[in-house]
């Protein structure tokens, strides 16, 4: 039956029209995927000896268990946001002679394999196999991987479980981030816990019962779970949910953009892909952290420092633009059968980048702690992802021609992506870039920023021109957009 189950799921996934127009998306992703197993696989198999030579003091392995409760919950956040969970169309199954329990066994067996799992074991088995080689005794070495193997089975599934609330992710962003504070400013050692629980896997085989015990009852959680939702009145009837009403009055201010403006902001917060792309803004908010605090990138790479402040304040205008106007493809024929002009449909897409940029750019003002230069990054970066970032991302959404589904899950789901969206990265990202290395490197700093700035401000200023031309490239392909948002999958 297992081989019948992966027999219909090859045959769908090469007959589908997903496959045949997006060739070069699944090139990209399988060119990503290569790139993450061969750094988890260098960082397997040097990471014991960099760390022996940057600590010789330490022992290398300690010092990985005393990172390992980050890292775990660290993996639940990026699992939630990034994984999409295995699923297959049941629907025709139930009318047949086959047991739920086998149809759910098999999806939860499936999940084992995701990318997500295997991508770990390039890292784990290698820097076991180092122990090994390096003396380290082999039993404890094995009841170690054991613990690791069985943890990475456990967080998949509990992503499961906890995939679809909101509430979990963000009790484990408030969990990882106050475990981090705490340990940064030396107000309790977590590294020390960390290491107190990682190391008793290594020390003794009884204390691998306990995420082997774990996985057991996840696995029959989620059993359970899936088996109640695999009835055949379930799959076929149509669900309707009560949407939650808001009070949106004060963007009736806003004259005709007001009807778009409410449009959007209901779609972002009742749709499960938008809302994750929402939230994600704001935790892109520490992104430059990461390069602010390594000297590395200030003295030799001042460049990518361009490339983090523009993250900060241009995670929502990135991630939510490069999509227009596929999240309203659902509906995109109805839009455009009505008496409206579609430059207040483009305005009020650029208004809603606008305003989520400024406010992200308004809570990045403690940035002034690393110094005043990196705050005037991050200004520069706001300016230009308002200015130029905005208009480039509506006229690249005049080549968008994939349909998105709405209630398709998160990030993890990649429809509605093709080479477009990682062809506009260039110029959003390289751009500002190569304008601060040029004006940096033979002009100085204050005239790199200068420099970003200004095409923002440029865009600004001819903003109105640019939005003509935009317009009425949106117009001229109206009806190639109305035809593929019709496509189904």
């Amino acid at each position: 039956m297992i081989s019948r189950f992966l027999s219909l799921e090859w045959k769908q996934f090469f007959r589908s029209m997903f496959w045949q127009k997006s060739i070069a998306v699944n090139i990209l992703m399988g060119i990503f995927a290569l790139y993450f197993i061969g750094t988890f696989l260098a960082i397997g198999l040097g990471g014991f000896y960099f760390l022996k030579k940057q600590f010789p003091e330490q022992d290398p392995l300690q010092i990985v268990n005393g990172i390992m409760l980050f890292f775990v919950i660290g993996d639940l956040i990026f699992r939630y946001v990034m994984q999409k969970l295995p699923v297959m169309n049941v629907k025709p199954m139930l009318i047949l002679n086959i047991k739920k329990s086998k149809l759910v066994n098999y999806i939860l067996s499936k999940s084992i394999f995701s990318f997500f799992n295997i991508v770990g074991l390039f890292f784990y088995i290698p820097f076991s196999l180092i122990l090994i080689k390096e003396g380290y005794p082999a039993s404890n070495v094995m009841s170690w991987l054991t613990a690791m193997l069985l943890i990475i089975v456990s967080a998949n599934f509990l992503n499961f479980l906890t995939n679809k609330s909101n509430i979990a992710f963000g009790t484990l962003v408030v969990i990882l981030g106050s475990i981090i504070a705490l340990q940064q400013f030396d107000v309790y050692n977590f590294r020390q816990d960390s290491i107190t629980i990682f190391s008793s896997f290594y020390n003794s085989w009884i204390y691998v019962l306990v995420p082997a015990l774990l996985v057991v009852v996840l696995y029959i959680l989620n059993f359970k779970n899936l088996k109640a939702q695999l009835y055949l009145d379930d799959a076929v009837q149509v669900k309707t949910k009560e949407a939650s009403t808001a009070d949106l009055s004060f963007v009736d201010k806003l004259g005709d953009l007001a009807p778009f403006i409410k449009n959007d902001m209901r779609l972002i917060w009742r749709n499960k892909r938008t809302k994750t792309v929402f939230l994600m803004s704001f935790l892109f908010l520490f992104y430059a952290v990461i390069f602010f605090t390594d000297k590395t990138y200030e003295e030799k790479m001042p460049a990518f420092l361009i490339f983090a402040s523009l993250f900060v304040t241009g995670g929502f205008a990135i991630n939510f633009g490069q999509f227009i106007p596929a999240w309203d493809s659902e509906y995109y024929k109805m839009i455009m059968s009505q008496n409206i002009r579609y430059r207040k449909f483009l305005e009020s897409k650029w208004l809603l980048m606008c305003v989520v940029t400024f406010v992200l750019y308004i809570l990045s003002i403690p940035y002034i702690y690393f110094g005043v230069d990196k705050f005037l990054m991050i200004t520069a970066g706001a300016v230009f992802n308002i200015g130029f970032n905005t208009l480039f991302l509506l006229f690249a959404g005049s080549f968008n021609r994939k349909r998105i589904d709405l209630q398709a899950g998160g990030f993890g789901n990649t429809q509605g992506t093709s080479a477009t969206q990682f062809l506009i990265i260039l110029p959003l990202m390289g751009l500002p870039m190569l304008l601060f290395w040029v004006f940096n490197k033979y002009v100085g700093f204050n005239a790199g920023i200068i420099a970003i700035a200004t095409v923002g401000v440029l865009g600004l200023l001819l903003k109105d021109y640019f939005m003509n031309l935009i317009e009425k490239k949106y117009i001229k392909d109206k009806y190639a957009a109305i035809h593929a948002f019709n496509q189904k999958k």
